[in-house]
């Protein structure tokens, strides 16, 4: 028996009815029909079920499993799909089923619509949204499937911006190379301000500590756009700084070293920014800049703060503690020669966190 949820289009954005149909359109009937949600935190989906007869009585009424449990029969009929390799009595039963789940933030659809637009770089557009779900709320670090009207295709983009902006304006920002992908090719060639589109939160990626958590330290390792969920925990951590004074009981943050790579400077994202929190945070957040390919004269200012080549074993050495996490994002080829030359240094697997973009 195979069963699965129903995910994007069908989801209902309006509260009152947040019901997901398979054929991602509302469905007024069904709708009057199904039962409510009964606790507190529960959502109605409707789940496609293939199965063979026989297999349906294991989808009695509340039937629980640890996520979700089954609840109703939604539709009076079935679909049947005779197999050829099999005698014709056998079928394959196609069923929509009521269920109910505890809701997810990771399941939000929020609507959204772009409030700004600037180029971080040659090839990189950065976007503020503003969203109007105030229910939306995501981690430092997680990406967000991206749902364009006009475009069949669902992008997915890591958040480049913190959590506490979203909480105090109701904005987020993404930032987007320029690609064929649909998503990214709609974003630089005809998002404009005022444009409507849809987010989903999603992603195992992040750094969210609690208040009564042991204080960390982070090394964050970026290469090229890479750079976008770790700016998102460093911004992250800067609040942490700022919100330590004030708030007594709150999470005591360890210090962050960035290691960020890119072919040349005008590929360095947030670097103006990232240098605003050196100087806020001095000893606390620190960063060294690579490059790759530089083929022209590094400006004096950044000097400083550059080398050119790869980040060294010997510079992620020294960072090797037991009170530390690492966080990488990147090409998956770096990702997989920094994992292993972790391991190699006696770092625990579940010290290191990463997050793979192709």
């Amino acid at each position: 028996m195979r069963y699965s949820l129903a995910r994007g289009r069908g989801f209902f954005w309006d509260r009152p009815r947040p019901y997901v149909t398979t054929r991602g359109e509302p469905m007024e009937r069904e709708r009057r029909e199904l039962p409510q949600p009964q606790r507190e935190g529960e959502m109605g989906l409707l789940v496609r079920v293939d199965a063979a007869p026989e297999e349906l009585a294991t989808l009695t009424r509340e039937h629980h499993d640890p996520h979700y449990h089954f609840c109703s029969f939604c539709y009076s009929s079935v679909t049947e799909r005779y197999c050829s390799n099999f005698p014709p009595s056998f079928c394959i039963v196609t069923v929509e089923v009521l269920c109910f789940v505890f809701l997810h933030n990771e399941w939000v659809i929020s609507p959204a619509k772009v409030c700004g637009i600037t180029n971080e770089s040659e090839t990189v557009k950065r976007l503020r949204l503003a969203v109007t779900n105030k229910d939306f709320t995501f981690k430092a670090g997680q990406w967000v499937d991206f749902f364009i009207p006009e475009v069949a295709i669902v992008g997915g983009f890591s958040i480049c911006s913190s959590p506490g902006l979203l909480e105090q304006d109701g904005v987020l920002e993404l930032a987007v190379k320029h690609t064929v992908h649909p998503p990214a090719h709609w974003i630089h060639t005809q998002c404009s301000l005022d444009s409507e589109v849809a987010l989903r939160v999603g992603g195992n990626f992040f750094f969210d500590p609690q208040p009564a958590d042991s204080p960390v330290n982070l090394v964050l390792i970026a290469g090229g756009v890479g750079i976008n969920p770790l700016f998102s925990i460093l911004l992250h951590v800067a609040d942490f700084h700022r919100n330590q004074e004030s708030e007594k009981n709150g999470y005591k943050m360890g210090t962050v070293k960035l290691y960020y790579s890119a072919k040349n400077t005008s590929e360095l994202l947030f670097k103006n920014n990232i240098f605003g929190l050196m100087n806020e945070f001095p000893g606390k957040i620190t960063c060294s800049f690579h490059v790759t390919q530089q083929s022209s004269q590094i400006c004096e200012e950044l000097q400083p703060y550059i080398t050119e080549g790869r980040i060294s074993e010997k510079e992620l050495e020294k960072h090797v503690f037991k009170d530390t996490l690492w966080y990488i994002c990147g090409p998956p080829p770096m990702i997989e020669s920094i994992s292993k030359l972790l391991e190699n240094f006696g770092v625990p697997t579940d010290c290191i966190y990463f997050e793979k973009w192709w």
